[in-house]
């Protein structure tokens, strides 16, 4: 019996300390406010420092874990922004009082589960919880520096060296608003100074994990000192040990606490003898909360718990008994009167193992108005025993829960309620209830939870239309249409929490509804349209879904109020694609999903490109390279289709060079050298017109003896009567031979109001054809001489020296027959 009793105890307790752990962090974390990206959990990983290169941005940091003896001063430098720290179970010695200089808005400090052998000492004054607890100082005196946390709303100590509480300890937190403290580590104090909790004037709530049993007087003054601080909630953690033999009255004190309201006892081995000792102080005392928390009860007495009726007005309005344990198998014996509890409100009685609720219960707590009988051993007929007789149920009974329980028939249950006239809320989570029959609910039952129960789909049709909250999270729904809800028209609050519904119909409709959860389903978006038949919708709660990181769920993202969303942004994480799984919802693009901003950036940074790409293109001469690389593309695609046309066409020259005699210096300076010297052929009129013939007949020679006609355009040229002359002959070569024939090299800018009207055709010529402009810049000169030259190479020196070959070779007989006719001597 001892065995099984033990575990079942370190099962429930384990599971205590898991919840309240679980509480603390998350009200914790939610002093903080981060995404995901801002999160850090580097438990577990060997760690001997804590790393450096964290994000800057960092608000949330796990260190638990770790092998961390020393928290040196630059340990947490560059983390500005951090919020929340946990370094437990690090072994933990040391840390620098300069260390949290780098963390100015650190809330949330949890260094419990450590080596530290002194309180550290440090200042931060966003500061709002601080567990010290379950360290190896020797000492609780609290360091100077804490009297500037003044935002601290909990702090935790305990260390099992500590033995002893001096009277000065808590000094610097006299003039400090501290609502709650945890305090001890749960051993046996040797000595406790009167006048050291009562240095606590702004306490509030006051958990004490101490032991007391071999000196009473000592646990008498904690309470007297505990009075003086105006505290409304005392919690006593294993204030009497299993082995503890409790003589006298303890609790005596209780009676004269006025201040105290709530007293919580746990993980307290309590006999039967004990029981009505301490009942006897709590009636006399102004306690109206009492909670008995994994609490074993062992009677000690032959007849059980046996307690008289005590002449005096009882302030007691609420009594919880939470994970009672029974060291003997076997019912418990209770013999008191119903009367002295008539006045109870609230009652709750879970984790004891119940399985029939006595017939009395039922009719003598005309005032109570809340009924926890949850996680217990309950069926059908173990709540609505059919042996008992009474002709009232609860008369005042509002919200009733049998979570946790072994109930069945949802047909039976909702025949059964109607006997409760004033029953609004039934918590029926957590069983083993089965769709056996439709039955209408009473009236007045307005809200109904029936989570964690495996129900299906069709639910919906055995609930009430008059149901306001109606709570079906974990119950098998995998679809929701607008005939499950129309019925309810008075429905506020539903939670469709942990089902695997996949898809939130467009056409669901609900004014009423004011909060929806349905978080941890299959939803991968929510459109606007699923969302605008909910025009009262004040709470949406959707979190933890494996959304879509696409353009369906961009409007979720971006235009819907994140107020409704409670658990925005953390809970909102991407499943698919996977290049964004993992990332945060919020962080989807608005760019990939809007075609006008897309357009409109788009267009800003073609213009902007553009505007860099000319102005470098200003800067760098452009247009006249681009200019030089058109003239080379036109010239070897115009010779590639011509080739074949001039194959049995002979000149004399490559070029014919047109040219103002005012410009002579640079033509016999500049052109000539670069070509001749190159091995093309030109053709001169200075150096080589036939002297005696007639200069119209001399151009037309040269134009046609020549494979291409180069003008050399200046102001001087348009001037120039015979420059008019050899242009009009080359152009009309150029129509009735070869269209490529004429080259145009500017060698200065050409007004156009400067060309006469006999020039109008250069005009024309020069709009039609492309034209090298002779460059000042030594650089760009080798790319017009490399222009040029491309110009004039399709005609090749075969090409051109033909006809002397041919004439070479006529007169080739001649030079022999003559030499044949000389004398020998000769």
């Amino acid at each position: 019996v001892l065995t099984t009793w033990w575990l079942n105890f370190e099962l429930k307790l384990s599971c205590l300390l898991q919840k309240t752990l679980a509480n603390y962090y998350e009200n914790g974390s939610n002093r903080c406010v981060y995404t995901r990206q801002q999160m850090q959990d580097r438990s577990y990983q060997n760690l001997t420092e804590v790393p450096s290169g964290l994000p800057s941005d960092l608000k949330y940091l796990d260190m638990s874990h770790n092998s961390i003896p020393k928290l040196g001063e630059a340990a947490l430098s560059g983390l500005a922004q951090l919020c929340f720290l946990k370094m437990t179970h690090c072994g933990l010695e040391e840390i620098s009082p300069s260390v949290f200089n780098h963390t100015p808005v650190l809330k949330v400090l949890n260094v419990s589960h450590n080596y530290l052998k002194v309180i550290p000492d440090f200042s931060l004054k966003q500061l709002i919880i601080l567990d010290l607890a379950h360290n190896l100082y020797d000492s609780y005196q609290i360091p100077e520096s804490y009297q500037d946390l003044q935002n601290l709303t909990r702090l935790y100590l305990g260390s099992t060296a500590a033995l002893s509480v001096n009277s000065n300890d808590f000094n610097p937190l006299t003039n400090l608003s501290l609502p709650h403290l945890e305090f001890g580590a749960g051993i046996q104090w040797q000595k406790y100074e009167t006048g050291a909790f009562a240095k606590l004037k702004s306490l509030q709530k006051l958990s004490l994990h101490a032991s007391f049993c071999d000196d009473f007087r000592m646990f008498d003054a904690v309470l007297r000192d505990v009075n003086k601080t105006g505290t409304t909630s005392l919690r006593l953690i294993t204030v009497f040990p299993d082995n503890c033999n409790i003589t006298g009255n303890p609790f005596k004190s209780l009676r004269t606490m006025t201040s105290i309201q709530s007293l919580t006892i746990e993980n307290t081995w309590i006999n039967s003898s004990f029981m009505e000792v301490f009942l006897k102080n709590l009636w006399l005392s102004s306690v109206t909360d009492l909670s008995f928390v994994n609490m074993t009860y062992n009677e000690d007495t032959p007849d059980g718990f046996q307690f008289r009726t005590i002449n005096h007005t009882f302030s007691l309005r609420s009594v919880t008994f939470d994970g009672i344990n029974h060291y003997q198998y076997k019912y418990p014996t209770f013999n008191m009167s119903f009367d002295l509890i008539s006045n109870l409100e609230y009652l709750k009685f879970s984790g004891s193992g119940m399985n029939i609720l006595p017939c009395k219960l039922i009719s003598v707590l005309p005032s109570l108005e809340t009924l926890d009988l949850s996680d217990n051993l309950l069926i059908d007929t173990g709540f609505w025993w059919p042996g008992c007789s009474y002709t009232s149920v609860f008369p005042k009974l509002k919200h009733l829960s049998l979570s946790k329980n072994r109930f069945q028939s949802l047909l039976f249950i909702a025949q059964q309620t109607h006997q409760m006239k004033t029953l609004k809320s039934l918590d029926l989570s957590f069983n083993s209830l089965k769709l056996d029959g439709v039955h209408p609910w009473p009236e007045q039952l307005k809200e109904l939870n029936l989570g964690n129960n495996n129900l299906g789909n069709g639910v919906f049709k055995y609930l009430s239309s008059n149901f306001e909250r109606i709570d079906l999270s974990k119950t098998g729904i995998t679809t929701i249409t607008q005939d499950d809800l129309s019925p309810f028209t008075r429905l506020t609050d539903l939670y469709l929490s942990s089902n695997q519904i996949q898809v939130i119909p467009a056409s669901l409709k609900a004014p009423a509804l004011v909060s929806l959860y349905i978080d941890q389903n299959a939803i991968t978006s929510i459109s606007k349209e699923a969302l605008s038949g909910f025009t009262s919708l004040q709470i949406l709660k959707a979190g933890n879904n494996p959304f879509t990181c696409s353009c369906d769920s961009f409007w979720f993202v971006t235009h819907l109020n994140k107020s409704l969303l409670p658990d925005w942004p953390l809970q909102y994480i991407c499943s698919t694609p996977p290049s964004y799984a993992g990332l945060s919802l919020s962080g989807l693009n608005e760019l990939s999903c809007e075609t006008w901003l897309q357009a409109t950036v788009a267009l800003s940074v073609i213009v902007v490109i553009s505007g860099i790409t000319g102005l470098v293109f200003y800067k760098c001469d452009g247009v006249w390279y681009t200019k030089m690389l058109w003239v080379w593309i036109r010239v070897k695609r115009r010779g590639q289709k011509r080739s074949h046309m001039l194959q049995n066409v002979s000149f004399t020259y490559h070029a014919f060079i047109s040219y103002s005699h005012h410009d002579a210096d640079w033509v016999d300076n500049q052109l000539v050298p670069s070509l001749e010297g190159t091995g093309f052929s030109l053709c001169i009129h200075e150096r080589d017109f036939v002297p005696g013939d007639w200069i119209i007949d001399n151009i037309i020679n040269c134009v046609e003896s020549s494979y291409k006609t180069v003008f050399v355009l200046s102001e001087h040229f348009v001037q120039s009567e015979w420059c008019n002359y050899e242009l009009f002959f080359a152009q009309h070569r150029a129509i009735s031979v070869q269209q490529d024939s004429l080259v145009f090299i500017l060698l200065e800018p050409i007004p156009t109001n400067s060309l006469p009207k006999k020039f109008l055709r250069l005009r024309s010529l020069l709009r039609q054809q492309t034209y090298l402009e002779w460059p000042k810049d030594e650089r760009k000169q080798q790319i017009f001489w490399a222009s040029l030259k491309s110009m004039l190479q399709m005609g090749n020196k075969s090409m051109v020296l033909k006809d002397v070959a041919l004439a070479i070779s006529d007169m080739a007989p001649l030079i022999t027959n003559s030499a044949e006719e000389l004398p020998v001597e000769l």
